[in-house]
């Protein structure tokens, strides 16, 4: 695991109890998923541009996860590791962003407690994007 693995699961668990807000980016105001996963990139100085303004309900997810290489996200498969960033599909044309906490637990935006939180299991659904971060690549 990276330093900056490290760095996301810990400033996600720092926002646990943000007030849940759809669209939200800023922890003092509100984070819905995205923002949760936006802000804690912005805590590990990562540059990510993440898209507002989408529906509740997505037809599909293009669009949505831009350019995870330019986040230094690469897709893997296998057991999560802290800082994993997953996308689980709750139901028909619901999908949620969640980040794997240094516990084995998730953070996540709860929209139903209105807060951001920290569970132990991943919320329902099947697994449809897994994300970890890349090493840094460093020129010899």
């Amino acid at each position: 695991m990276t330093g900056t693995a490290h760095c996301l699961a810990d400033a996600a668990q720092g926002m646990v109890g943000s007030r849940f807000r759809l669209h939200g980016r800023d922890p003092a105001t509100g984070l819905d998923c995205v923002g949760l996963l936006a802000a804690s990139l912005a805590a590990c100085g990562v540059p990510a541009w993440l898209p507002t303004g989408y529906p509740l309900r997505l037809m599909s997810l293009e669009g949505w996860m831009p350019d995870t290489g330019a986040m230094r996200l690469s897709t893997v498969n296998g057991p999560a590791e802290p800082g994993d960033v997953v996308i689980v599909a709750p139901g028909p044309a619901q999908y949620h962003l969640a980040i794997a906490g240094r516990d084995g637990g998730w953070i996540h935006a709860h929209a139903g407690l209105r807060r951001v939180v920290h569970s132990a299991c991943l919320p329902d659904g099947p697994i449809v994007g897994h994300w970890r971060f890349a090493p840094v690549q460093t020129k010899v």
